[in-house]
């Protein structure tokens, strides 16, 4: 079965830096498309970005748009999310979730409901 875990969460300043990433264990992340999402504190749980199979669907929530990069490695595993231009509101709990595909060029989407597996999470916090 799948696992994922994140990490490379933490402190950054408004306006700094993070790149979190999702490893996965128990098969290969050749067959999935990852999304990663995140929850702040009394808020929803929202999409923030996601990648297919193949790497040529990719979606932003626009909130992040121009500052997130999400990129996959098949060979270790991993797809990351850089974050770049950090600001406050981004501060939540950052997950990534999977969903296995035949088509490697299925579109990928960010709606939560699709993805099967999912990480514990990793904490993002934005403040001066």
């Amino acid at each position: 079965q799948l696992q994922l875990g994140e990490s490379g969460g933490g402190l950054a300043q408004p306006g700094g830096s993070l790149r979190v990433s999702c490893v996965a264990s128990g098969w290969s992340l050749d067959y999935y498309t990852i999304g990663w999402f995140r929850q702040a504190p009394g808020k929803e749980r929202e999409g923030v970005s996601c990648i297919s199979r193949s790497g040529d669907s990719i979606n932003y929530a626009d909130s992040v748009k121009g500052r997130f990069t999400i990129s996959r490695d098949n060979a270790k595993n991993t797809v990351y999310l850089q974050m770049n231009s950090l600001k406050p509101e981004d501060t939540a709990a950052y997950f990534c979730a999977a969903i296995p595909r035949l088509s490697s060029n299925y579109p990928c989407r960010l709606s939560l409901s699709e993805y099967e597996y999912w990480g514990q999470g990793t904490q993002v916090t934005v403040s001066s």
